[in-house]
């Protein structure tokens, strides 16, 4: 009889065990230390990120491995990237990293205290021409919120915008991506930049004929500039940018100018990035007939994500003085 009880429990306890739902937990500062690793691949610059040890950090993620029941990193060598469960982790840890962080905003906000710092992205028109005049007055009605601008091409600034490192973005062209919400901002006008000594610079306006037996310098791919070009110039009817006799391409419009002094070849550049120049008298902008280049420069979110107050406050003051240029 005490042998078949003792079966009969061993029976139970081993399917009680079985059934049992594996807990997984973990807290916010072990996921930001997690998210760091994940996003700089490497424990000694997230534990600098994160004003901790190596050591300390090491031990905080084999902690949280032990926490969540499974390995969250391979380590191959000196890189480390992270496993299908980390991959699911870091999706989720950003979202409630964020909520977090609009909570506490949401806090102060309610409090009266509008302070904190605020990630926003620019490409490269509105990041170096346009946006550090307005984040100046930005932060005259707002001295205790610090902002971060972070300048690159157009299809970089609307990716981080939805992996989540930047709450805005400010971009020269237009992405059909279901979860960006797009606000239209300021004009902008694309001209032929040549220097003041070539021989087009007495003309107001070029043929695309012309155009194209010029060496001509391009920005890189994903450049809104670069994008909004190629659609005028396929609406023509020409080649497009097959047309062009391309000697380079550059990844800044800084350094198309450049190479437009130095009479590396001609380009079509924003007259907003050409002032400085133009008014010098260094470089000339011509027309290019048949083609009237304007755009606008679009302020993006992601529609997933709830606009903390801090961002809101960015938001509605890009909004409003957007009117005045």
């Amino acid at each position: 009889m005490v042998s078949v009880f003792v079966r009969t429990l061993n029976y139970h306890m081993k399917k009680s065990a079985s059934n049992q739902i594996l807990s997984v937990d973990f807290d916010l500062r072990q996921l930001e230390i997690f998210r760091k690793v994940v996003e700089l691949g490497s424990f000694s610059k997230a534990a600098e990120a994160v004003f901790l040890a190596q050591a300390s950090v090491s031990e905080r993620i084999a902690t949280l491995e032990s926490l969540v029941g499974t390995k969250l990193f391979d380590r191959l060598g000196r890189q480390i990237m992270p496993t299908k469960a980390g991959e699911i982790l870091y999706k989720h840890a950003g979202l409630l990293l964020d909520m977090k962080r609009t909570a506490c905003l949401e806090m102060q906000d309610f409090l009266g205290i509008k302070q904190g710092e605020i990630h926003i992205g620019g490409s490269t028109i509105p990041g170096e021409y346009i946006l550090p005049k307005i984040i100046g007055d930005f932060r005259e009605e707002h001295p205790l919120i610090s902002v971060v601008l972070s300048i690159s091409d157009t299809n970089n600034i609307e990716d981080r915008v939805l992996n989540g490192h930047l709450e805005l973005g400010i971009v020269g062209s237009r992405r059909s991506h279901r979860n960006l919400i797009h606000h239209k901002l300021w004009k902008d006008e694309l001209v032929l930049a040549v220097p003041a000594h070539h021989r087009l610079a007495k003309r107001k306006a070029v043929s695309i004929e012309e155009l194209s037996k010029e060496p001509f310098i391009l920005r890189q791919a994903g450049s809104g500039t670069l994008k909004i070009m190629e659609d005028y110039l396929k609406t023509s009817g020409s080649k497009a940018i097959d047309s062009l006799n391309v000697v380079a391409r550059f990844g800044t419009s800084t350094a198309v100018k450049e190479g437009i002094k130095a009479g590396l070849g001609i380009s079509v550049l924003s007259s907003r990035a050409l002032d400085t120049e133009l008014k010098a008298g260094i470089i000339k902008a011509l027309k290019v007939k048949g083609l009237s280049m304007f755009r606008n420069f679009y302020l993006i979110r992601d529609r997933r994500r709830i606009a903390s107050p801090l961002c809101q406050a960015m938001l509605d003051f890009l909004l409003a003085t957007s009117k005045e240029k």
